[in-house]
């Protein structure tokens, strides 16, 4: 190849690389352009995603709940320009959103929303931690995954170390279960389950 028929062929090549990067930028609009831009009008957006996404949840709309799931995301991606990283750290649009739409500390949270509050199962109280929108595999399954921690460090609990994640849970989409049901469902079936139905002591550290 001669130096010319080198550069033509480098020119050329730079041709496609722009070409495709004009068409993702093309599709990414055309998927994204009717999200918030700006951080300030993303929040308030979220929230009517939110609410309608409990009310999916609320009837076991299984199309309607992955597809405002996939809302969130490209929002989120939308504010961070189409990068990735949306929930690289505490500054990230997604992490921001999970933020400033969580429940207050203690309220039971609405599906979609980001929840610390306290369940009793029986005799045991268990500080529950619930997923968000964003939370590992949000995307993929119905029910959003969630930690369960213990309250009463004194008394026996559903694992020794006072902790257990609930992630990637498989059952069937259900209507009508509000986040603290739903919880005390899973936990109570997988004392019985797993744990015989008896609580383990928790061991100090």
């Amino acid at each position: 190849m001669s130096i010319a028929d080198h550069d033509s062929q480098l020119g050329f090549d730079a041709l496609l690389t722009d070409a495709e990067s004009a068409n993702r930028a093309h599709r990414f609009e055309r998927e994204t352009g009717h999200l918030p831009d700006t951080m300030a009008e993303a929040v308030p957006f979220m929230r009517i995603l939110i609410r309608q996404h409990h009310a999916a949840m609320q009837i076991a709309d299984v199309d309607a709940v992955m597809a405002l799931r996939d809302e969130a995301y490209k929002l989120a991606l939308r504010l961070n320009g189409g990068k990735p990283g949306i929930l690289a750290d505490d500054e990230a649009p997604g992490c921001v959103l999970e933020c400033k739409n969580a429940a207050p500390q203690g309220d039971i949270p609405l599906w979609g929303q980001h929840g610390s509050f306290v369940v009793t199962i029986d005799s045991m109280r268990v500080r529950i931690e619930l997923d968000g929108f964003f939370g590992i595999g949000g995307r993929y399954k119905f029910w959003p995954g969630f930690s369960a921690r213990a309250v009463d460090f004194d008394r026996p609990f559903l694992s020794a170390t006072g902790y257990r994640s609930f992630l990637g849970i498989h059952a069937d989409p259900v209507p009508g279960l509000t986040p603290d049901a739903f919880t005390c469902k899973m936990i109570a079936g997988y004392v019985e389950r797993e744990l015989k139905g008896k609580l383990v002591a928790i061991v100090p550290r």
